[in-house]
C-alpha cells in the first residue's frame, strides 16, 4: 500500500482517508516505517463515557488506527482479522499515543502488538491482532 520509507506527508496523505480514525476521533500519523507505526489522540469530551472515563472504543479506535498504518508499509495491502485488547487502566492524562509493531511478518498472516500509552507514561491498554495479506 505504501513504499517502504515513506515520507511523513505521504503516510498522512494516504491515511486522511480513514475519515472515522481522522476527522471523528481525532487520531493523527505521528511516524511509520516498515513494521513500526505510531499514532495519537488528543483526549477531548466526545471521547470519554458516561463514567467521564476515556471509552473502550476511542482506545480501540487509535489502537487499530496505529496498526494500520503499520502493517500497510512495505507490505502488500493488509488487513487484521482478529483482534483482542486488554485495558490495563484508566488515564489521567489528556493525549494517548499508540505504537505499532510488527511480531513476526508472514507472506499471508502476521502479528502485532499495539501498546497504547498515555502523556503521564503509563499504559493504557495492549492490543495483539492478526493480519492477512
Amino acid at each position: 500500500m505504501l513504499p517502504e520509507n515513506p515520507t511523513l506527508d505521504e503516510i498522512q496523505a494516504v491515511f486522511a482517508d480513514d475519515r472515522f480514525a481522522t476527522q471523528a476521533a481525532g487520531c493523527r500519523v505521528v511516524s511509520g516505517e516498515r513494521g513500526r507505526a505510531v499514532a495519537e489522540m488528543e483526549l477531548a469530551d466526545v471521547h470519554r463515557n458516561a463514567m467521564g472515563n476515556v471509552m473502550g472504543g476511542a482506545i480501540f479506535t487509535l489502537a487499530d488506527f496505529a496498526l494500520a498504518i503499520c502493517c500497510n508499509i512495505g507490505e502488500e495491502p493488509t488487513v487484521s482479522v482478529d483482534s483482542s485488547i486488554s485495558f490495563l487502566r484508566t488515564t489521567k492524562g489528556t493525549k494517548l499515543t499508540a505504537e505499532a509493531v510488527c511480531d513476526k511478518p508472514g507472506r499471508h498472516l502476521a502479528f502485532y502488538t499495539v501498546v497504547v500509552k498515555d502523556d503521564l507514561g503509563k499504559d493504557i491498554a495492549r492490543m495483539t491482532a492478526t493480519c492477512y495479506r
